[in-house]
């Protein structure tokens, strides 16, 4: 009977010790629920940052330019205003006294080319010798891809410049050896958004052997999509030299008995 009494016992304290368990865990699972809550909401948030992240590397690596902005190209850019002796254009009556003496000419739109309907028409202006590689490079990418170049960009006043870089965090600054040269009138930007691959290239190439020839100092922006084109006063005289002659595919020639004849 006491053997009995003793099992019973033991049972019962069994039993009492599963509840008391039971009773523990079920009371501490709402607190472990509130503790780690923050944490899988912590998770599920930072699961679309990683692929914003990879996103963002891929974006970059897709860009690559042949002509990379950078300080080295901008030191460059006012190495040459510098040679040149050429001045930052101040404000609207310095820009206006430039354009009276005949030392900023007009960039003249017309088959090959075409503006940016936002460029202020005050300063569709740049240097002759600048005017003179805008009018060629557009030639010749007319002649080949039958559309049109488009300027977004010219000469600019400091004024304009500080203006620029209030909402603009990638423009040059309006003075210093980085200091934009198209406060000198040397630089145009042309369009290169909406430029398929092939018409990319071409630009490239075509600045490529520019570049190699000294006479022009290129950037692909990336925030504007232009290329930023410095052109050097070089390329007057080398202008001079070269014969300026359509770069049109010749048809293929049609063979005639006549002509066979002859």
């Amino acid at each position: 009977m006491s053997e009995r009494l003793w099992v019973n016992r033991l049972k019962e304290l069994r039993n009492s010790l599963l509840r008391k368990r039971l009773q523990r865990q079920l009371t501490l699972f709402p607190l472990l629920v509130c503790l780690c809550g923050p944490l899988f909401a912590a998770t599920a948030l930072h699961k679309p940052v990683r692929r914003s992240v990879r996103h963002h590397r891929l974006h970059w690596t897709l860009w690559n330019p042949m002509f990379r902005p950078s300080h080295e190209s901008l030191l460059l850019q006012n190495a040459e205003v510098d040679r040149l002796e050429l001045p930052r254009i101040q404000d609207d009556d310095e820009l206006e006294a430039l354009k009276a003496s005949g030392a900023l000419q007009p960039i003249v739109a017309g088959e090959t080319l075409r503006f940016d309907p936002r460029l202020d028409p005050s300063r569709r202006f740049c240097r002759p010798w600048t005017r003179d590689f805008v009018q060629d490079i557009a030639q010749a990418y007319y002649n080949r891809f039958h559309q049109q170049i488009q300027v977004n960009s010219a000469v600019r006043t400091v004024k304009v410049q500080k203006k620029l870089r209030r909402h603009n965090r990638n423009a040059a600054p309006s003075d210093g050896d980085t200091a934009s040269s198209h406060l000198a009138g040397l630089t145009v930007d042309l369009q290169r958004r909406g430029m398929t691959q092939e018409q990319i290239h071409w630009m490239e190439h075509y600045l490529f052997y520019m570049k190699a020839l000294g006479l022009v100092e290129p950037e692909e922006e990336r925030g504007q999509w232009v290329f930023h084109i410095m052109v050097s006063g070089r390329y007057a005289d080398w202008r001079e030299t070269q014969d300026i002659v359509p770069m049109d595919r010749p048809e293929p020639a049609t063979i005639t008995a006549d002509s066979r004849a002859e």
